[in-house]
């Protein structure tokens, strides 16, 4: 979405400001740390040299031009407040996620490590770690490449950590490529509300979620390993939000040990997924799972739910939100061990009732939320059912969730048919 003359107008002004506040601040700044020398005079400007890091690189951000890379050298650097970009068409480069260090421990001012608005954009090779908030956001931008990036919190899976690592939200043609997301109390690698994207060769461990795509259109992720995270894969529809998802294609991915116990903060949706939980589709449509593999999940290797088994379930929805899935196919797969000691007590005793002490549940779980008013003879239409093909061993737990757990049944034979393949997604960029 191109950016009305009066915003850039005004942003420009804004970012005109913050440049002069800031060379006030780090002349301030100096001043008072015991140097010797005085604080320069307005006829002696505060020159690069005399700037301490941060305020050097945020200065270099506020007033880079189109087409400008901003190279940070290897060492790791501490800052105290929130980075931010709102300059079309910069690449911000350091020398390798694990040799350029964004340390934000002792930040104090800002909601993000490093926060963009702007379009035609490159972050590559550096780490940001320890963000107070989100470590990389990036908003209603378009063309967007982010390579080589890690984001971490070093102190291992906390409630207080930022809730994101990786989080394009609003953005159109975006690529995730070859990043590292560790530690976040939502999602690691997390794009919603967008359209177009690729997330690809990237690891997520130790988050909440590893990867989610939410209301976002036409997104692939593949070729990327999701292990010890609390779900591995969401592709999720929330309500209340200005578009609904739906053609994510999800395939040639590793997603396994996703048995970390949630750490999300209580009431989120996230907190609702339970631990062990491989890759989960809640309230999307038209989504393809194919040639992944799935070991050691402990609650199931994939899981179809809507809305209403989430904590929103008991929320008011705007009207005409679409709360249930449609239209999974789900092929061509490999699994391992798993379903063998589900997350909640709900599950527990399902499990136990059913498959007994040793037994575990099948590969796919559904909370058997259908739309009633396109059923057909009880179930669903061809065009909106769930498909599992090329999978012979590959059973159906319908947990009866309308039921209360009720009635929970195994099912294979209403669910044998194809989809036609999702198209590649492909990116202007």
């Amino acid at each position: 979405m191109t950016m009305p003359a009066n915003q850039r107008c005004t942003r420009n002004i804004r970012a005109s400001a913050q440049s002069i506040l800031l060379v006030f601040a780090a002349t301030f700044l100096l001043g008072g740390c015991g140097k010797s020398a005085e604080a320069p005079s307005a006829e002696a400007p505060v020159t690069a040299a005399e700037m301490d890091f941060e305020s050097q690189l945020q200065l270099k951000l506020l007033e880079a031009k189109p087409g400008d890379v901003i190279e940070i050298p290897s060492g790791t650097y501490s800052f105290s407040r929130g980075l931010s970009l709102a300059v079309d068409g910069v690449t911000i480069r350091g020398a390798g996620m694990d040799a350029t260090i964004l340390s934000f421990k002792d930040q104090l001012v800002g909601a993000e490590g490093l926060l963009v608005t702007a379009n035609d954009f490159v972050i590559e090779d550096l780490a940001i770690e320890d963000a107070k908030g989100d470590a990389l956001k990036i908003n209603e931008a378009k063309n967007v490449v982010i390579r080589r990036v890690r984001t971490e919190w070093t102190g291992g899976p906390k409630t207080d950590n930022g809730a994101y690592g990786i989080y394009p939200v609003q953005t159109e043609n975006t690529l995730i490529d070859e990043v590292v997301a560790i530690g976040a109390s939502d999602a690691g690698i997390y794009v919603g509300q967008s359209k177009n994207v690729v997330v690809r060769n990237s690891r997520a461990e130790y988050n909440v979620a590893g990867i989610e795509i939410e209301n976002t259109l036409d997104a692939d992720v593949f070729d990327n390993i999701a292990v010890n995270n609390t779900g591995g894969i969401l592709v999720f529809n929330m309500p209340n939000l200005p578009q609904e998802g739906a053609r994510t294609r999800v395939f040639r991915n590793q997603v396994r040990d996703k048995n970390t116990a949630t750490f999300a903060a209580p009431g989120g949706a996230f907190a609702s997924v339970p631990a062990g939980s491989g890759i989960v589709i809640n309230s999307n449509d038209a989504v393809e799972i194919f040639d992944n593999d799935l070991s050691d999940n402990d609650t199931a290797h994939i899981i179809i739910s809507s809305v209403f088994s989430t904590n929103y379930a008991a929320r008011e929805t705007a009207a005409g939100f679409d709360p249930y899935p449609e239209t999974i196919f789900i092929h061509d797969n490999r699994y391992g061990p798993g379903g063998g000691s589900p997350d909640t007590l709900e599950l527990k005793a399902l499990k136990l009732a059913m498959f007994g002490l040793t037994g575990s549940f099948p590969h796919v779980i559904w909370d058997g939320f259908m739309n009633e008013e396109k059923a057909i003879d009880g179930g669903m239409a061809p065009e909106l059912n769930f498909c599992i093909a090329n999978e012979p061993e590959t059973e159906l737990l319908n947990v009866d969730g309308p039921g209360g757990y009720g009635n929970p049944s195994v099912e294979k034979a209403a669910f044998d048919c194809r989809h036609a393949a999702l198209p590649p997604v492909v990116l202007a960029l």
